[in-house]
């Protein structure tokens, strides 16, 4: 009977060598990480997850974070005395809101966590509307009942990437943090969905992969089963699953950004648990993964 010890060093080698495949399919290419949800809420969560992006960099993967902060915000605007609203599920960004929404996103979560890998040794550098803005995009109005015009304040959809200075830092062994607030054509701010502004920078980059991280589960068939997780959808079965409402709510833009992500030539498009330990580097580096994939 083997030392338990030697017994734990043994798998431990063995799931290096299940990686050693993964590391050398990935190798010099881009992988888009979007980070959300309540993970970015836990300290320790957060940094674990950073951890593992250090391991992709230092392995020689080409990382991208394109970061959100929602709830952040919304904590802020409390703080400020003012309440957060929402049109068909937009946050309405007045000045006051997208002031906020810049000084969370941008100053405070954008240099915390390239600060953070900074301290991970991995060299990183901010890229947002306070510094070297990569997101341009237009106003953005939602169509109401009766066809009526909704505005919904300083929101914006993604028109345009600068992905040539993305790829740049990418070469250079840089990892590129950037925040959702763009800039429009008259050089003014824009708040935009960091789901559907990662899908759009994955698409620009031409991108490997993109990897949805939050606090859901990946997809299941019947939201309350555990059972009926998929680790695996095709774009067809994702738009039987749209269709039959199986797909919605915070998802909806989930599925969105990795579609367009496909539909640009990404390989694979990853929707993980970023709660479970380690669920980046398990979803890319081993065979079943843990999270759901969506192929092409």
């Amino acid at each position: 009977m083997r030392n338990p010890t030697v017994q734990l060093a043994i798998e431990k080698a063995s799931t290096l060598i299940e990686a050693l495949p993964y590391i050398q399919e990935y190798y010099g290419k881009i992988v888009v990480i979007k980070l959300g949800g309540s993970v970015m809420d836990d300290p320790a969560t957060e940094r674990e997850l950073l951890r593992d992006v250090a391991f992709m960099n230092y392995v020689g993967m080409q990382p991208i974070i394109v970061h959100g902060g929602g709830k952040e915000i919304t904590a802020a605007m409390d703080d400020a005395g003012l309440e957060a609203n929402f049109v068909q599920g937009l946050r309405y960004t007045d000045e006051r809101t997208l002031t906020i929404a810049e000084q969370v996103l941008c100053g405070r979560i954008n240099k915390r966590l390239v600060d953070t890998l900074e301290s991970l040794g991995v060299a990183s550098i901010g890229l947002s509307s306070l510094s070297s803005c990569v997101l341009f995009a237009e106003r953005m109005y939602l169509t109401g009942e009766q066809n009526r015009r909704l505005d919904v304040g300083f929101v914006g959809r993604v028109e345009q990437v600068n992905a040539k200075i993305l790829q740049v830092l990418c070469k250079a062994d840089t990892v590129p943090v950037i925040a959702p607030i763009a800039r429009d054509r008259m050089g003014g701010k824009l708040n935009v969905n960091a789901d559907t502004a990662a899908g759009e920078v994955a698409a620009a980059v031409q991108a490997e992969k993109l990897v949805m991280v939050s606090d859901t589960h990946g997809i299941r068939e019947r939201r309350e089963d555990p059972d009926s997780f998929r680790p695996s959808l095709s774009r067809a079965e994702i738009d039987a699953f749209m269709a039959g409402g199986i797909i919605d709510k915070g998802m909806i833009p989930k599925v969105q950004a990795c579609l367009r992500a496909l539909d640009a030539g990404n390989r694979k498009t990853h929707i993980i648990d970023g709660r479970i330990p380690h669920s980046l580097l398990l979803e890319i580096f081993t065979d079943r993964g843990v999270g759901t994939q969506i192929l092409r």
